[in-house]
Parts: structure tokens; sequence; C-alpha cells
């Protein structure tokens, strides 16, 4: 199996406290913040290690696992970890978050995959910074491929059939997928028993999460091929059609207050937060 994961790097979300908006409103000042791989993303990543190999032997790839970036020169940082971590190849489409959005994105990523030729794209369900999700429909529109959406599971039942359970409210619904197909993923896809290839026994448990790639790993992959394509080349000349007008932050919350009793929390409830 050949896969395909879109990767993007985003300002670590647990520093985004720190991020910071000039008084015109019309950018956010991210310097200073640590970039990494979007969780999700990574999330995908590990996914995709997984449909490639026999559990009990994880350093032999059993198949292709591709990641693509649209990002500038300092995101190779990101593409080379997921190198270290098992992918054979990494693309870097050049573009800046500021020239992007969904649509272009999707449309680049189409371009790959008809240049690429993957039996599966994986991708998180969402970044964390933009919260959007709506790359991979997009992109499975543009392909005409079938899609699941917030997957828990995968489990690859033959060269041209993945069983995906994704879930829903209420639980996880299970449908089959046939192949080439999109897949956006959810935080349990990293669970132990919630990805198997065909090579893995059944029976097999993977740690909890995803792996960390070892000092030689990581040494390995600077020799990995990395290769860099113009986003003008991908996208077919297509423009920028979003546009954000203005950034500020959400209002302050007022302090709480304490009432005294069940009688005045209902009298407040009715007559200032208007709630009944």
């Amino acid at each position: 199996m050949k896969v395909l994961v879109a990767l993007k790097r985003v300002a670590d979300p647990d520093n985004a406290n720190k991020i910071k908006i000039p008084p015109a409103g019309d950018t956010i000042d991210t310097a200073g913040l640590e970039w990494k791989m979007n969780p999700f993303d990574e999330y995908a990543l590990e996914a995709a290690l997984r449909l490639t190999e026999n559990g009990k032997a994880p350093k032999s790839r059993i198949g292709e696992v591709v990641v693509v970036t649209l990002a500038p020169k300092e995101a190779e940082t990101t593409l080379r970890a997921a190198l270290a971590t098992g992918a054979d190849r990494a693309i870097r489409i050049d573009a800046s978050d500021d020239k992007l959005d969904g649509r272009l994105v999707a449309l680049a990523l189409k371009s790959v995959v008809d240049a690429e030729k993957p039996d599966l794209v994986l991708m998180g369900k969402q970044a964390v910074d933009g919260d959007s999700n709506q790359v991979g429909q997009r992109l499975a529109e543009l392909l005409d491929w079938p899609m699941a959406t917030f997957a828990a599971t995968l489990r690859e039942e033959s060269e041209k059939s993945l069983l995906v359970g994704r879930e829903v409210d209420g639980g996880v619904l299970t449908l089959r997928l046939g192949l080439p197909a999109v897949v956006t993923v959810d935080l349990r896809i990293v669970a132990p028993k919630s990805v198997y290839s065909r090579h893995t026994e059944a029976g097999f448990v993977y740690g909890d999460g995803v792996r960390f790639a070892p000092l030689p790993a990581i040494m390995a992959a600077k020799k990995k091929p990395l290769d860099v394509k113009a986003l003008a080349d991908v996208a077919g000349g297509a423009a920028l059609t979003t546009q954000y007008r203005k950034f500020e932050r959400p209002p302050q919350r007022k302090a709480g207050i304490k009432v005294k009793d069940v009688a005045e929390l209902v009298d407040k409830l009715a007559d200032e937060a208007k709630a009944l």
C-alpha cells in the first residue's frame, strides 16, 4: 500500500495564550512560539506507518509512506521529523500560510495525488490553528474518491478495501471503503488496537499514542529524499479566495460570583442570565 500523508506545521497549541494581536488587528504575531506538527496530522502519520508494516517488525516498511506539506522552508524540520519516524519520502510545496486557504491546499494536494497515485490519502480531521475542517472533503470531491471523516479505527481488509470506524454522535459507525480513498483521522486512531495492516496479527497490541524516532533514525532521515515544488506549479495558477479581515481576542470574561442558596441562583439565572 502507498499512503500519502498531508501534514501542516502549526504554532504549538499548548502556548496559544502567548499569541499576540497587534492593535491594527490585521495579523497574528506568532514570534517566539515553537512550531510543531499539527497533532491530528501526527496521528494520521502514525496510522499510515501502521498500515504499511508488520507491527512486530516496524523497521521494515511494507509499501510506501510519502508526506507532503504546504509551507515555507522552515517547515522542512517538520518533514524531517516525519521521515525519522518512518516515512520514506517528503514533498514540500513552497508557500506561506497567509497565501493559502482550504481551496488552494486541496487543489495543490490533488496535483500531488495525480502525480504520486497513492492508494490512500490520510490527514488529520482538522488543523488546530484554523479548525476549518475542509481540506479533506474538498480533496475527495476534486478527486471523486470515497472518503471517511473522523476515523477512529482502520483495518486493511485487502489491497483494495479498508474497514473504517468513524466517530459519530453516540458511538462508532463502521463502513467499508474501496481504495483509492481519502480518510481524515481523530485522536482515537492512535489507540493500541486502532489500526491494523494485513501483515499485522489481529492480536498484536501497539503502544498507546504516536511513536518517537531513535537517534539513528533521526540521522538517517537527513538523507531521505525531500522534493520541493512551487505552489504555482501544483495549484494550476489558482488564486487565493479567502481573506481574513481582522483578528481580535474574545472579550474578557467577567469574574464569577457566589450565591448563598439555590433560590438566589434561580433568580440570577432568570433575571440576569435570562436562562429561563
